[in-house]
């Protein structure tokens, strides 16, 4: 049975927590196996030691939809206290807003990509409480996508922004308080950093095999099948393409009205594609890209997790869509998360490389092969900040 890092503290609460003043990062979806969100738990069995909360992008309760919907501080109905917003006027915390914490606690569900924010929210908690000497405790979660794989070309400075500050895979395989640990050590951040570790909890892990309840973190990941085709998925939003936004089955769709489905699977064939089937579709979202109008395109059902590739999968994809409809398909034009001038895609795959490569239709194996040097490096790095 699955012990969380929040249940565990619960269940063994470290000497420093009684004489703390203790504040919370989190979302909607931080809960125990009971569904209870930690702050009720927190609050039971530490009285009066929280002093604050902060939330990440999407809002406290993941209901702000879209990336630059920005979310204002609050006062939580439940407790009393102040929420800060660290996705709103800015996306760091301030001084201020430490004063009255000794100990901030991090419990937020990840879905294990890099260009998923809540990561670079708690990077820039970690810097600013480095600078201010606050300890920093990480209750651990399960990565839902495992943490075997890696996947991925590295991402390289040019790049960066806050859906990727640092050079790691878009399918990276560390939990969160393996982030935390990797993070810290690979970018010199001296935090007083604590992770409070899982109990049964293997690498080979999906969340379906964990028997954990499912809490959605942010308004488009609503199942842990979201999650697993995250990875490659994602690209679309630097496209005009729909990634199913609008419809119940976000990333898992992908279309738009001048797509041929057969002529795309055609254009795919000479890249094997292992563990999922595509199949051809039409949806009508309700809103976003497209919205009210039919798609054509594909369902990606995944028939076995362990064999499937979601970066290589939405490659392919995008590599057959951009030879056959040069005069409809478009990338999105900036901004995009708060970069008003780089090009969407060029941050969201982390190379410009990759695009080009891409757009001259390129081997995606031959692409594979260039990335591989540094997704070993990358690998063995990973491998010092394990807790499992």
């Amino acid at each position: 049975m699955l012990q969380i890092g929040l249940e565990n503290f619960l269940l063994n609460p470290p000497s420093w927590a009684e004489n703390s003043r203790l504040a919370l990062l989190s979302n909607q979806a931080s809960t125990a196996s009971d569904l209870l969100h930690t702050r009720y738990h927190i609050e039971k069995q530490f009285p009066g030691k929280l002093t604050c909360l902060f939330s990440p992008q999407h809002g406290f309760f993941a209901e702000k939809q879209d990336n630059m919907i920005e979310s204002a501080h609050q006062v939580d109905p439940m407790t009393g206290l102040t929420v800060y917003s660290l996705y709103g006027d800015s996306r760091r915390p301030d001084s201020a807003m430490f004063d009255n914490l000794d100990v901030l606690l991090i419990d937020i569900v990840d879905v294990g990509t890099r260009v998923y924010t809540f990561m670079y929210t708690m990077a820039y908690c970690m810097e600013l409480a480095a600078q201010m000497g606050k300890k920093v405790v990480v209750l651990d979660r399960p990565n839902p996508i495992g943490g075997n794989a890696v996947e991925g070309n590295i991402l390289e400075d040019d790049c960066a922004s806050f859906v990727g500050l640092y050079a790691i895979p878009m399918r990276h395989g560390l939990t969160f308080g393996e982030l935390a640990r990797f993070i810290a050590g690979e970018y010199k951040i001296d935090v007083d950093l604590e992770v409070i570790p899982m109990k049964g909890w293997d690498r080979k892990m999906y969340f379906r095999d964990t028997g954990f309840p499912w809490v959605f973190p942010s308004p488009n990941m609503p199942t842990p099948d979201t999650a697993i085709v995250y990875p490659g998925q994602v690209i679309w939003e630097g496209t005009n393409v729909s990634e199913g936004r609008g419809t119940t089955l976000p990333f898992e769709l992908v279309g738009a009205p001048f797509w041929d489905a057969d002529a795309i699977l055609e254009h795919m064939s000479d890249t094997p594609l292992p563990g999922c089937y595509l199949r051809t579709l039409a949806f009508e979202p309700t809103s976003g890209k497209f919205a009210g109008q039919t798609c054509n395109g594909f369902q990606i059902h995944v028939v076995d997790n362990n064999a499937f590739l979601p970066y290589r999968t939405s490659l392919a994809l995008l590599r057959a869509v951009m030879a056959l409809y040069k005069g409809e398909f478009a990338y999105k034009e900036p901004p995009y998360e708060y970069e008003y001038k780089r090009l969407p895609m060029d941050l969201i795959l982390g190379s410009q490389k990759v695009r080009k490569d891409l757009e001259s239709v390129e081997s995606i194996l031959a692409m594979e092969e260039q990335w591989k040097p540094q997704l070993e490096a990358f690998d063995n790095r990973r491998k010092h900040y394990f807790l499992y």
